[in-house]
C-alpha cells in the first residue's frame, strides 16, 4: 500500500507521518486489497482538516474529519474508513 500524503499551509513532520503510517496499517489489516492512499492535511483558521482518499480494488472511499488537533483529526478520518471498508468486504462476500 503506497501512502501520499500532502499538506496545504501544514509542514509534513516524521511524527506526523509515522502516526499516520501507523494508523493506516490497521486498515491493511482489515482489508488486503488497498492499492493506494492519498491524504491531504489542511489547516485553516484553528480548524485542522484531514482528508484521504483510499484506492482499492473495486472502489473508492473518500472520508474527511475535523478537529482543532491534527492527530485527532487523522485518528477520526482512520475510523471513518475504517467503517466504510468493513461495509465494502461485508458487500463483496454477501453472495446469498
Amino acid at each position: 500500500m503506497q501512502i501520499e500524503i500532502t499538506g496545504h499551509h501544514v509542514d509534513i513532520t516524521d511524527a506526523l507521518r509515522d502516526h499516520i503510517q501507523t494508523k493506516f496499517s490497521k486498515l491493511k489489516r482489515h482489508f488486503e486489497k488497498v492499492i493506494n492512499v492519498h491524504v491531504v492535511l489542511t489547516v485553516e483558521k484553528k480548524v485542522q482538516k484531514a482528508e484521504a482518499t483510499l484506492h482499492m480494488s473495486g472502489n473508492d472511499v473518500h472520508a474527511d474529519a475535523e478537529s482543532e488537533d491534527m492527530y485527532a483529526s487523522v485518528d477520526l478520518m482512520v475510523d471513518k474508513l475504517d467503517r466504510q471498508i468493513m461495509k465494502h468486504k461485508e458487500k463483496m462476500t454477501d453472495h446469498r
